[in-house]
């Protein structure tokens, strides 16, 4: 292919960068002969540079910290584009966003709208949660109209032969005559949260004893955007609380249709004296390395629980610096604690009894990787030998115990 044809100087070391006026018109073709003399990068080797650039930014701690300070400081600056446009397209752009801003407006109206119809209608569904309440914890027994119309949910899901029919009618028969003492529907609530796939991996065997006197979760929407959940329960030998409650709060102003997530507010659990399920008691013997006497050290450790869901993560302020590592893990147990509640609202408590039966879980795409706990939770590893090192060097800085005494106990926090 002859070089002038294609208008572009090959010779010229420094040719400038292609543009409409200098980039050839027709490409090379197929059949050309030439082949390239440089070989060709294998994936071997694209791994292995790969490799080193990855090991230059591992043994060099600052350089990589440098250069990621040096990224983050372009995070939401001009690229200058916007600037360099001429001044007609700048001011018709300045309208569009005379136009956006009306839109938010319509949005924000909107989601206000929405809002208040969920509370006229939380309003007409609340007969509905209270005639529940009331079946479950028996003071209310249905009335055979009402268990009719029930069946019939259920015939329309599923079609049953005669057979079946009949076998199930002896089967209820009997058991009809067993349970005329069960008084409503026992552990209700705790059997309607084992079989919702996330909230059950937050439950503990403890916890199960504690959530057996659950009789009713309500929610109610406050005055100003947010929402209440209210967990109450009967006499028991764990809490003094009757109610346990947690509040969502929205932030004032919506924001693209949808009010956004502020803030909530747990409450203070009172644990009866040694029922605490949101610590472990932990007790180990020390020996004193100068007497040789040994002494028994009680220490509380978090453990993992239900109710830690009433003492929500808290948003540090904005003064207080935290490390890329722990505002990511803030972020998503704050996200993961939304979203449990948002689950209460939304689905558990609308369709309790679907959840009970099972029957939710056949319209639900529950995934593996949207646990709740693996995000509610932290991990409290805590390194035994370093602690029995510490205990050790306290042992030191003790003074002997008298002889004939024991060794003193510590308190428990």
């Amino acid at each position: 292919m002859d070089p002038q044809q294609s208008g572009l100087d090959i010779k010229n070391k420094n040719p400038a960068a292609p543009t409409p006026q200098n980039t050839p018109i027709n490409p090379a073709p197929i059949t050309s002969t030439y082949r390239p003399s440089i070989p060709a990068i294998s994936e071997d080797a694209e791994s292995a540079a790969a490799a080193n650039l990855a090991g230059a930014f591992t043994g060099n701690p600052a350089l990589l910290s440098m250069l990621q300070g040096k990224l983050g400081t372009l995070v939401g600056r001009s690229s200058g584009y916007i600037e360099s446009l001429p001044p007609s397209i700048k001011r018709r752009i300045n309208g569009l966003k005379y136009l956006q801003s009306k839109h938010a407006e319509l949005e924000n109206k909107f989601q206000e709208e929405v809002l208040a119809l969920e509370k006229k209608y939380l309003g007409l569904y609340q007969p509905l949660y209270n005639k529940r309440a009331e079946v479950i914890s028996g003071t209310y027994e249905p009335t055979d109209e009402e268990v009719a119309i029930g069946e019939k949910v259920d015939e329309e899901d599923e079609e049953e032969d005669e057979e079946d029919k009949e076998e199930k009618k002896d089967t209820t028969q009997q058991e009809e005559k067993e349970d005329e003492k069960t008084v409503g529907i026992p552990e209700f609530w705790l059997t309607l949260l084992k079989n919702h796939p996330q909230m059950v991996e937050t439950i503990t065997e403890e916890d199960e004893a504690a959530l057996k006197h659950l009789v009713d979760i309500r929610m109610s929407y406050m005055e100003q955007p947010g929402f209440k959940l209210e967990f109450e329960f009967s006499e028991n030998e764990f809490f003094s609380n009757r109610v346990l409650s947690k509040t969502y709060y929205y932030q004032d102003h919506a924001y693209g249709g949808d009010f956004v997530y502020d803030h909530a507010d747990g409450c203070e659990v009172d644990w009866k004296e040694g029922k605490d399920l949101t610590i472990t008691v932990e007790t180990k013997k020390q020996r004193h390395k100068g007497t040789n006497k040994t002494r028994v050290v009680k220490r509380t450790v978090p453990s993992n629980s239900f109710f830690h869901f009433f003492t929500p993560p808290s948003i540090p302020d904005e003064d207080e610096d935290l490390g890329e590592d722990e505002a990511e893990g803030l972020d998503s147990r704050l996200e993961a604690d939304y979203e449990m509640g948002e689950e209460f609202k939304d689905k558990v408590i609308p369709h309790a009894v679907d959840y009970f039966t099972g029957k939710a879980l056949e319209y639900e795409d529950f995934g593996e990787e949207e646990d709740f706990d693996d995000e509610f939770y932290e991990d409290e590893e805590d390194d035994e030998d370093d602690d029995e090192d510490d205990d050790e060097d306290d042992d030191d800085d003790d003074a002997a115990p008298a002889t004939g005494e024991n060794a003193p106990e510590c308190k428990q926090s």
